[in-house]
Formats: C-alpha cells, structure tokens, sequence
C-alpha cells in the first residue's frame, strides 16, 4: 500500500497514529526514540501493514506478473497500483465521505501536526497537496505522472516509467487481487486493536 492504502487503514484511529503512519517510512532508529509516544503506534501499524502486505499471496501474484520487467521495483509498483484500485473503488469501500473530501481531509489532518514532521516531509505534503496525489490515484495519467518521476529518482534503471502498460495490459487481473486482498489487510489491521 502507499499513501492512500496507509491513510485509509487508520483513518478511524487517533490523529496521532494517522501521523505517525504517514511520516514511517522517514523514520530511522534515532528519531524512532525521539517521537512522542503517541505518534509510535502509528509506525507499529505502517510496518506491520507492510509486513502483511510483502507477505500476502495476492499481493505476491502481482508482483509475480511485474517481476521480468521491473525486478525490485516490482513491490513498489504493486502499492501504487493498488493505491489506483483503491481509489477507483473508493465508494464500495468508504462510502461516507468522497474520495475528494478524505484527501483534503487527510491534508488538513497532517498539516496540523507539524511538529511531527521532518522538513522532507513538510515538503513532500504541500507537493502532495498542490498535486492532490491522493484524489489523483484513480486517474491513469497522474499514476503515468508518478512512474516518471520515480524512474528519474531511481538509482537503477527501473523502466518504472512503463508500468501503466503493464497495468492497462492485466487490469482486471491486478483489480480482482486487490479486490481479494484488500478485505484481509482491513481485517489485519482491525485486529490490531491499534487505538
């Protein structure tokens, strides 16, 4: 899962587990022991969602399908397309608040905690924000957009910037998994019992 999988699996817990979420990936063992204890629970959540992800057979199915051509970065792939259905099937699984209305919602929530983010964080929410990454998951051209900027910044030659062929190649084949998935990681973390 990216941002918007991460963002939707703790959008019922407190604000600062939500934060703590979102801000994990930056956090390395030092600051692990600098944060408030109330953002902490937040990074549990994001690397236990990840472990269950890495280790989920459907998850493994499509990144299976992606590993000729994208090697390592097939994972990473995988978490951006799954945001994709994600968005695209917005209302079977948040039916309460638009797609449209969570992202800003989830911008205003974590802009109000600055405290807790780094200075690469700072910068990496306004652009999330100006951009609207998190409503533009559903749209192919901003997932296209994404791929570029990602093979441009990576340290190997990724071809990331061909993924959305191999996403409109298999399409219904990557939806149905994520269709498969997504019900047991909600499930995962719900017995998390994470407040």
């Amino acid at each position: 899962m990216n941002f918007l999988g991460h963002l939707y699996l703790s959008r019922s817990l407190s604000d600062e587990v939500i934060v703590g979420n979102f801000i994990a990936d930056g956090i390395r063992g030092k600051e692990l022991k600098e944060l408030s204890p109330e953002v902490l629970p937040g990074i549990v959540l994001h690397r236990s969602i990840d472990e269950f992800t890495d280790k989920n057979a459907w998850v493994k199915k499509s990144k299976q399908r992606l590993y000729t051509e994208y090697g390592k970065y097939s994972p990473v792939i995988v978490d951006i397309f799954y945001d994709h259905f994600l968005a695209v099937e917005w209302g079977n699984y948040y039916p309460e608040i638009s797609l449209k209305d969570f992202a800003q919602a989830s911008y205003d929530l974590l802009e109000s905690y600055p405290q807790y983010l780094s200075d690469h964080i700072k910068f990496l929410l306004t652009h999330m924000r100006n951009q609207n990454w998190l409503y533009n998951y559903s749209e192919i051209k901003s997932l296209e957009r994404t791929f570029e900027g990602m093979s441009r910044r990576a340290t190997f030659h990724s071809r990331m910037e061909t993924a959305c062929n191999a996403l409109i190649k298999d399409y219904d084949l990557y939806k149905e998994e994520f269709n498969a998935f997504f019900p047991e990681i909600i499930q995962f973390v719900e017995e998390m019992k994470i407040q």
